[in-house]
């Protein structure tokens, strides 16, 4: 893995910022910092403000393992093109069935990991994260999950920071959220960054006009670039608002300048 922000690195941003680029964005580690609640997770203000320039300027999308209905109203005031929930599940056709999957598995989940002390169950309705940062007995909890989880086989399962989450088997993941959303809105490269276990599903994607970028260098990730740490999304938005012109506006609209077929092409590989 590479520094992305290392002086040396400096023309990779450079051609992706060049090309007709997709941004896409984790939310929880990667734009606001991991806290011990899930709830109280937001971005920082300047992280906030500086995300605000950045959806002027390029097409951007957040692609999060939370809920769309809890993640909506942290990117409030945020023109994102996408916002993308449940891993990739949602939105999506087969919502009605992966619900009901989760449903089937709340019984089950409740009986056995509600009690437990440190151990909190979120149901986001088209998957479960099972939070265990608060346990005192963290092997013992991860031993509790990973024993319910195979009473509930077939599944998913995404390890994370202290959390771990059960998917229903078969579903979307992040990597073809970001590809379906590239094609949707029609453009040519993506820069994609993540700080987990479950971004490794677009970290792991082949394609030559992705820019793959971690929150934390891990040498078993898949990603091509790191971030030192989360406080430097802030530095690497910046880095991507200096690279393009500031927004043009025409009848009323807002939009930034086209990039050429050549710095595609360039960006592209």
């Amino acid at each position: 893995m590479l520094d992305v922000l290392a002086r040396a690195n400096a023309d990779v941003l450079r051609q992706f910022a060049a090309s007709n680029v997709l941004l896409a964005f984790d939310f929880d580690g990667t734009l606001a910092p991991i806290v011990a609640e899930p709830k109280a997770a937001a971005m920082r203000p300047r992280t906030a403000e500086l995300m605000r320039r950045l959806c002027r300027r390029y097409p951007c999308a957040a692609i999060s393992g939370r809920a769309v209905a809890d993640l909506r109203p942290r990117l409030e005031g945020l023109a994102f093109v996408d916002v993308v929930g449940n891993h990739g599940l949602e939105p999506g056709r087969r919502g009605a069935e992966f619900a009901s999957v989760v449903a089937g598995w709340w019984p089950v989940l409740e009986r056995s990991l509600a009690p437990l002390r440190g151990v909190v169950l979120e149901n986001k309705r088209f998957s479960v994260a099972v939070h265990y940062r608060e346990s005192r007995e963290k092997r013992a909890a991860k031993a509790a999950i990973a024993e319910v989880a195979r009473e509930l086989e077939p599944l998913r399962i995404i390890g994370g920071k202290h959390v771990v989450n059960l998917l229903p088997p078969g579903g979307p993941h992040k990597g073809l959220a970001l590809t379906e959303a590239r094609v949707r809105h029609g453009c040519d490269t993506a820069l994609y960054v993540g700080d987990d276990e479950t971004d490794e599903d677009v970290f792991a994607l082949e394609h030559a006009g992705l820019l793959t970028i971690r929150v934390g260098c891990r040498a078993s990730s898949r990603a091509a670039f790191y971030l030192r740490r989360q406080r430097a999304i802030d530095e690497l938005i910046e880095r991507l608002l200096a690279l393009r012109p500031a927004p043009v506006r025409q009848e009323g609209k807002t939009h930034a300048r086209r990039p050429t077929r050549a710095a595609a092409a360039a960006a592209a590989g």
